[in-house]
């Protein structure tokens, strides 16, 4: 290898580096857009069988059938921010949610009254709370973040609205063009796998969004109930947050029922701990159990088991995997990325074992 050479290969690596860190940079900067399309593509999905049903049982033109589809969303939208925004506000600042300060000083008197109680069953609590330094290991910023994230998207849903509402009437409307626009990228070789694969994506992930949001909405009702039930203060407020972590598999329902109970708790401060803080918080804690056993037992099979075709042990691995690996962001994206790699591997791979195995009833 003469130097001539080295020194071209060195050139075209620091050309790709270079090559790679633009394209990078480029997606950053233009990140809002895959954005705004990433979510077109997800209401796509999910109002696809809106659309078909428009079309097919009341004979709706295409184009009339994706406005209507869009319409209802929008309108579904609207009225969830006009009914329910003023309230999570109103309640919000009657938590204390956007005060963290507050939070703070509240669990600490929470724990100086479960002290006091604990120490006339001669257990100190506190002592051992304060060698840990548990209190300022907590953060309780994640609270004001969650309702300001969704604050700060509904500020800004003009443009976004009108983004992806723009986006996802073409990709409803013209659905076929865009299928024949790839179907003349790919190579012919492939051209059936990969399309029989697009149509088995596109179809198991469409049931497994809107699954999701129904599952959500049963478990942010139930909540709601439960907290009513029982007379908690910022009902609402606590069973949509609750509800909202719900998304996180397996690992947000725990962090749910122990925050409601946390707030339960700190929304009672004032009452008596014997007779009325600890029993509520004791029957928010079984009632959202119970919430979660429905949960588990009916919502989630239904939406794992039947929408993606597969099994629960299956997707609680792949989820811990996930989440090993990339966290929260990994957890919540583990099954709709598995699925789509488990329809790309049955249609190039049929033949190996493994394969067929995980994917025999897709």
């Amino acid at each position: 290898m003469t130097s001539k050479d080295i020194s071209n290969g060195i050139v075209r690596s620091v050309l790709t580096l270079a090559g790679i860190a633009l394209l990078l940079f480029t997606l950053y900067k233009i990140s809002p857009v895959i954005v705004y399309v990433l979510i077109s593509i997800v209401i796509s999905l999910i109002g696809e069988p809106v659309v078909n049903f428009l079309k097919r049982r009341l004979k709706f033109r295409n184009t009339l059938a994706v406005i209507t589809t869009l319409v209802i969303f929008i309108g579904l939208i609207v009225g969830f921010v006009m009914m329910f925004v003023p309230l999570i506000l109103t309640q919000s600042k009657n938590l204390s949610l956007l005060d963290t300060n507050s939070i703070q000083n509240n669990f600490n008197g929470i724990l100086q009254q479960i002290n006091t109680y604990l120490s006339e069953h001669n257990i100190d609590i506190l002592s051992l709370m304060e060698q840990s330094n548990f209190t300022s290991k907590l953060n309780f910023n994640f609270l004001p973040a969650i309702l300001n994230s969704l604050i700060g998207i509904i500020s800004n849903f003009g443009m976004g609205v009108a983004s992806v509402a723009f986006i996802s009437f073409f990709l409803l409307k013209d659905k076929l063009m865009f299928q024949l626009l790839f179907r003349k990228a790919i190579p012919d070789n492939h051209e059936d796998k990969i399309l029989a694969s697009i149509g088995k994506i596109n179809y198991l992930l469409s049931r497994y969004f809107s699954g999701i949001l129904l599952q959500l909405f049963i478990v942010f009702l139930l909540y709601f109930i439960v907290l009513l039930i029982f007379g908690v203060k910022s009902a609402f407020t606590i069973a949509f947050i609750c509800a909202i972590l719900n998304i996180i598999p397996y690992v947000g329902p725990l962090i749910g029922t122990i925050l409601a109970v946390v707030l339960t708790m700190m929304g009672s401060i004032g009452a008596d701990f014997k007779t009325e803080i600890l029993p509520t918080a004791f029957y928010v804690l079984i009632g959202f159990t119970i919430v979660q056993v429905i949960d588990n037992n009916i919502s989630q099979p239904i939406i794992f088991s039947n929408s993606i075709k597969s099994h629960p042990l299956e997707i609680f691995i792949i989820t811990l995997i996930s989440g090993f690996l990339f966290g929260i962001t990994g957890m919540i994206l583990a099954i709709p990325t598995y699925t789509v790699i488990k329809v790309v591997a049955k249609e190039f791979c049929p033949e190996n074992k493994i394969v067929s195995m995980l994917t025999k009833d897709i």
